[in-house]
């Protein structure tokens, strides 16, 4: 049997990044996915991946820590070498990340450090150290947020952070084209998940709110995200390259 293509999906244990998980697996992608603490939240996507007919490995990473880099790539190194009997993997998303609600005024240096190491000094480092286990051909997608185009108060670190990874992806889709690898950015909306607090999930005045200044009249669902992930991982995705794409029902139009 032809070996599957491989995608590596970091914070794939829970929200967003399990979404796009089990919709790569549906697509007949194997997976790779990273999780922080929370084990056996990755176990039951590893197993929901198996259900859908394709192969899943939880790897522990903290996405935040440049340094632990090294020692996770050797992992998937061997991983990729013993159980696929493969070199490379096909599609790196740049997942993971953990939200703050501060207004500007009081965001501290550590808030807005933990922001930078884990949105943008870790996809950066991150991606440097993955590019050389990425197939010719393949595919970098990055997530960012909906606020790196429009601005909402008390996101101002978290959506800066986002900011720089979009202009990153488009670096990347220039320096990396020779190998036709290409990166994108998909950008959600608000999305109903436990991110940030659980603000979008459970704070109904908020939800109302969003709801009215977005064309489709609803808060987004993280299956909302996951097959769009999954569209730029496809063949017919192939001439998509160093493109945004938000994923927000039409919100702030």
């Amino acid at each position: 049997m032809a070996n599957n293509k491989i995608a590596l999906v970091t914070g794939g244990s829970r929200g967003l990044g399990r979404d796009m998980a089990i919709n790569l697996a549906k697509k007949g992608i194997d997976l790779v996915i990273t999780y922080h603490t929370n084990r056996s939240a990755a176990d039951e996507v590893v197993t929901e991946i198996e259900k859908a007919g394709t192969t899943g490995k939880a790897l522990q990473l903290d996405t935040s820590d440049v340094k632990s880099f090294d020692g996770f790539f050797a992992q998937l190194s061997s991983y990729l070498k013993e159980e696929k009997g493969v070199d490379t993997f096909d599609f790196l998303i740049n997942n993971a990340g953990t939200g703050i609600y501060v207004p500007f005024l009081e965001t501290t240096e550590s808030q807005f450090d933990e922001m930078a190491n884990i949105h943008l000094k870790g996809v950066y480092f991150l991606t440097q150290k993955a590019v050389p286990l990425l197939s010719d051909g393949g595919r970098i997608i990055n997530i960012s947020s909906g606020l790196a185009r429009f601005s909402l108060p008390n996101s101002s670190a978290y959506g800066a952070m986002k900011g720089g990874v979009e202009v990153l992806t488009r670096y990347l889709a220039k320096e990396l084209g020779p190998r036709g690898i290409t990166a994108n950015v998909v950008a959600p909306g608000a999305i109903a998940t436990e991110f940030g607090g659980g603000e979008n999930r459970d704070n109904d005045k908020k939800r109302s709110i969003i709801a009215g200044v977005t064309a489709l009249g609803r808060v987004g669902e993280p299956e909302d995200i996951g097959g769009v992930v999954a569209f730029l991982c496809s063949e017919d995705s192939r001439w998509i390259n160093g493109q945004r794409i938000e994923v927000a029902g039409g919100i702030f139009l």
